[in-house]
């Protein structure tokens, strides 16, 4: 019988939950690393006698404010995680098995509080940080692991600059910018009639130039026709968007727009009579209420939320039905890969023989291993190499399309007008 031990205490407006657990377990072993530091850490493991009660881990996640809904989905994949090794009794270090102490902290989805709550699990005495969902609490958050010396994995976010900051301390198994632009094309080079014209709604922030950047190159070096149109987050009116890409006779949309900004654009784009063959979004369908909102116009909808609960991996679908017994409510888009943060967290510690900073931090350096989200290896900026998943709206759910081998429907391709749904 799993076990389950909560603590909720509240400190002025910070939201904390620590969770512990105690059982018997057996985590599973990655092969052995063959780097300098590995070796050099075989040799130096401390005695059991030595270690800790519990291996003390913290996560700063946004279970309040604007990214509330994308938090709560990392959370839970974090604390099913958690439960489940400790469960079986922990972390197995050198044959002595340690449970692990989550502590959790809501940032609000502020920065600003993303660096003051890090900085209060630093002061805890944690050994490594959970990171929450958003790229600007992430590209927060970064800097203060890397000033710490802690290392930190985290997920819902893609952009790339944080990763391009030095931060040695910075782990990522989720897909990047540049990852989904390479994905787009490769699903668009499949399509029949063949996408030739392209239009680009560009949010003016740092991601959405990334991304721009990004999804011209592939696009210009297969010679087809590229058109970007610049908004602002929190736009209402995207007439002067729709309008020109339409007269452009574009057949494909990309865009990266907030939840809110998604479904403003999906209507208007409904309004405005424009039907492409293809429209891509990165972001605002990642939700449920995408579909819930929008019922048969989301469909066709080709999204990159990390992860799909159809994805055929070893321990997916097991943890997949755990979390449908826990939480009474279906495993989401950010849970598989919040949870395999916490596989590779647990497999790290267990390789460095040690519950020391420094030595798990190399230890997941090094990571070669199958997760829930399948194979995870990381580059040396700390970007991981990860199945690029992409997900599609069918009939109100969320359908795995690619790669062809994970798929479990086919892509829907053209869209069908407006005037036919």
């Amino acid at each position: 019988m799993l076990s389950l031990a909560l603590l909720v205490a509240a400190c002025g407006d910070d939201e904390e939950t620590t969770t512990t657990a105690a059982a018997a377990t057996e985590t599973t072993m990655a092969s052995e690393t063959e780097t300098t530091m590995a070796s050099e850490t075989e040799t130096t493991m401390a005695p059991s006698a030595e270690l800790p009660d519990t291996i003390q881990v913290g996560a700063v996640v946004p279970l309040t404010g604007a990214n509330a809904g994308l938090g709560k989905q990392v959370q839970g994949g974090y604390e099913l995680a958690v439960e489940q090794i400790n469960a079986a009794g922990g972390v197995d270090i050198n044959g002595t098995m340690v449970p692990i102490e989550l502590t959790i902290l809501d940032d609000e989805s502020d920065p600003t509080k993303t660096v003051q709550q890090l900085e209060n699990l630093n002061s805890a005495g944690v050994v490594a940080y959970l990171g929450g969902a958003g790229s600007n609490l992430h590209a927060a958050g970064a800097p203060i692991a890397q000033k710490n010396q802690i290392p930190y994995l985290g997920i819902a976010f893609a952009v790339m600059s944080p990763h391009q900051q030095g931060n040695q301390y910075l782990f990522s198994p989720f897909q990047k910018s540049n990852d989904q632009a390479r994905t787009t094309f490769e699903i668009f080079d499949t399509f029949d009639p063949a996408v030739t014209n392209i239009a680009i709604f560009k949010e003016t922030t740092d991601w959405g130039k990334e991304l721009d950047d990004l999804w011209t190159e592939e696009a210009t070096n297969r010679g087809m026709t590229v058109n970007t149109y610049e908004y602002a987050p929190g736009t209402t009116d995207f007439s002067s968007l729709i309008l020109p890409a339409k007269d452009s006779g574009a057949d494909a949309l990309l865009a990266l727009p907030t939840p809110p900004d998604g479904l403003a654009l999906m209507k208007q784009i409904k309004e405005l009579d424009w039907n492409p063959n293809a429209i891509l979004m990165i972001r605002a369908p990642d939700p449920p209420t995408f579909g819930e909102n929008l019922g048969a116009d989301s469909d066709g909808v080709l999204l990159m939320p990390g992860w799909n609960p159809a994805v055929n991996f070893p321990g997916s679908a097991e943890m997949v039905a755990a979390y449908q017994e826990k939480y009474d409510a279906p495993a989401v888009a950010l849970t598989g890969p919040a949870y395999a943060c916490v596989q590779i967290l647990a497999d790290a510690i267990s390789r460095a023989g040690v519950v020391e900073r420094q030595a798990i931090r190399d230890a997941i350096a090094a990571t070669d291993m199958d997760t829930v989200i399948g194979p995870v290896t990381f580059e040396a900026d700390g970007t991981g190499n990860v199945v690029d998943i992409v997900n599609q709206w069918q009939g109100g759910k969320q359908m795995l399309v690619w790669p062809l081998d994970q798929a479990n429907a086919e892509i829907i391709y053209p869209l069908l007008p407006w005037s036919e749904r």
